[in-house]
C-alpha cells in the first residue's frame, strides 16, 4: 500500500469509480455492459438481455426520517432503482431489499417501511424475490437490486448520441429540489419551536416530487408506441447539467442546451423565487427529479412534436464545439455541473 492519501472529495463520485474500476475487464461472454451506465447489460438468449442496478439510500445522507414517512420512504427507494431500468430503455420485474437497522426501530416502523415497497412493487408491476437483514449503528440504510429487461435492439446506453442529435427531456425539472428547500425550512422552524407547525400549503407539488418520485415506465411505453429509439439515456438524479455532461462525454459530443426551452412548473418557480434562488438553477443542479434525459434523431422529431411528456432542450454539436447552456440573451455560458456528489458535499 502507498503512502500517498488521496482524500476521496479530489475524486468525486464518478471519478471514485473510475479509478476503482479502471483495470477490471469483463470476461464472461454473456456480460455485455459492467459499471459505467444506469445498468449492467447481461446477455439472457438471443432475443433479451438482462438489466440489473443496485442503490442505496442512508439515513442523514439520502433521507430525513423528521420529514420523510418510512412508507413514502419504501416507495422511493423502489422507483429510484426501477427508473435505472428506464433509462436503459427497458421494464423492471425483479428486485431484492436488504435493510442495515439499528434496534431504536420496532417492527411496526419496519412493516410501515414494507408497506411502502409493496405499493411501489404494485404500481410499477416488480417482485420482491429476496434481500438480507443485518444490525446497524448508525440508523437505517436501504440497498435494493433491481432487475430487468428488454430486448438486445432496444437497449439504450449513455454513450451512443450523435452530432444533430435532439436533447429531450421528460416532465418538468427542480421540483423535487424546492420540495426539500420547503422540508428543510420547515424542519429548522420546527427544531427551534416545537410548538409551530409546518407552513406546506400550496407546496403538495413540489413536495410529493422530492418524497414520492414517479420512474417514468410511461415514457418507456411511449417512446415504443411512436416508434422512437433514443440514440443515447440517463435518469436525471443528480441534476440536469451533471447528467448533460455524462451523455456528452460518454458519446465524445458537444452540446447547446437553452434556458427558455427547460420545462419548469409554475410551483417550483415560485418556491425558488420565494428563496432567492433561480429556478432554472434548480432544474440544472438540484437533482432527485428521476425524468428521463435522451437524445434522438432529428428525423424522429415529428413523432415527439407537440407531447406533453417530452421537450427538446437543445441539440449536440461536435465534441470540439464545447457543451455550453444558452441564456434568454443568447449568450453561450460553459455548462458545469454543480449539483450532488456523495464524496465532494
Amino acid at each position: 500500500m502507498s503512502d500517498k492519501r488521496t482524500e476521496l472529495r479530489e475524486l468525486g463520485e464518478f471519478g471514485l469509480i473510475e479509478k476503482l474500476t479502471s483495470n477490471f475487464e469483463l470476461k464472461n461472454p454473456s456480460s455485455i455492459k459492467g459499471v459505467g451506465d444506469d445498468a449492467a447489460v447481461i446477455t439472457m438468449n438471443d432475443t433479451d438481455v438482462q438489466l440489473v442496478s443496485t442503490d442505496t439510500l442512508i439515513e442523514g445522507i439520502h433521507f430525513n426520517l423528521m420529514y420523510m414517512p418510512l412508507k413514502h420512504l419504501g416507495y422511493k427507494a423502489v422507483s429510484v432503482n426501477v427508473s435505472d431500468i428506464c433509462a436503459m430503455n427497458g421494464k423492471a420485474e425483479q428486485i431484492t431489499v436488504s435493510l442495515a437497522v439499528s434496534n431504536r426501530f420496532p417492527l411496526e416502523a419496519l412493516e410501515e417501511l414494507y408497506d411502502g415497497i409493496k405499493i411501489a412493487c404494485d404500481h410499477f408491476g416488480v417482485d420482491l424475490i429476496g434481500g438480507d437483514t443485518t444490525s446497524s449503528q448508525s440508523g437505517l440504510i436501504i440497498t435494493i437490486t433491481v432487475l430487468g429487461k428488454t430486448a438486445k435492439e432496444n437497449v439504450v446506453y449513455r454513450n451512443g448520441a450523435k452530432e444533430f442529435d435532439l436533447l429531450v427531456v421528460t416532465g418538468d425539472l427542480g421540483a423535487a429540489y424546492m420540495g426539500l428547500q420547503i422540508l428543510e425550512r420547515e424542519k429548522e422552524v420546527f427544531v427551534a419551536n416545537p410548538d409551530i407547525q409546518p407552513d406546506l400549503d400550496g407546496h403538495d407539488y413540489i413536495i410529493q416530487r422530492q418524497l414520492k418520485p414517479e420512474a417514468r415506465i410511461d415514457v418507456v411505453k411511449y417512446l415504443k408506441e411512436l416508434d422512437v429509439q433514443p440514440t443515447s439515456m440517463i435518469d436525471i438524479s443528480d441534476g440536469l447539467a451533471s447528467e448533460i455532461l455524462h451523455l456528452c462525454n460518454q458519446s465524445n459530443v458537444g452540446c447547446h442546451v437553452y434556458d427558455e426551452k427547460i420545462p419548469i412548473d409554475g410551483q417550483t418557480s415560485i418556491a425558488a423565487i420565494d428563496f432567492n434562488i433561480d429556478p432554472v438553477t434548480c432544474a440544472l443542479n438540484g437533482g432527485e427529479d428521476y425524468e428521463l434525459l435522451f437524445t434522438i434523431d432529428q428525423n424522429d422529431y415529428e413523432k415527439i412534436k407537440g407531447n406533453p411528456h417530452l421537450t427538446v432542450i437543445g441539440h449536440m454539436t461536435n465534441a470540439s464545439d464545447g457543451i455550453y447552456f444558452i441564456d434568454k440573451n443568447g449568450a453561450a455560458v460553459p455548462l458545469k455541473a454543480q449539483g450532488w456528489d456523495h464524496l465532494k458535499d
